[in-house]
């Protein structure tokens, strides 16, 4: 597949990238070499290849999800924008 200027226009407003005149040129060959690359890869024959769903076999190791306060209540007010004696004030959302 060949990219014309075109193209390479459309995908540039698409990717909301803007494109000078002097790099044209240059990312017209190298979506050119990218696309043959792509052409290369489906003359392979993947007849009996399983897909791919992970590249490691590698499991998880889960840790147990223990809820612990460790943060003090005065801890947590120094930290606070807004507050009073006991709680962190918050703007009001709903009406």
């Amino acid at each position: 597949m060949k990219i014309d200027r075109e193209s390479l226009q459309k995908i540039a407003h698409l990717s909301r990238l803007q494109i000078k005149p002097e790099e044209e040129a240059s990312l017209l060959k190298s979506m050119d070499s990218v696309l043959s690359w792509m052409e290369q890869l489906n003359e392979v024959d993947t007849d009996g290849v399983e897909p791919l769903i992970h590249v490691m076999d590698e499991a998880n190791n889960w840790r147990q999800d223990d809820g612990k306060n460790t943060l003090l209540r005065n801890e947590a007010l120094a930290n606070a924008p807004t507050k009073n004696s006991s709680y962190i004030m918050v703007p009001k959302v709903i009406e």
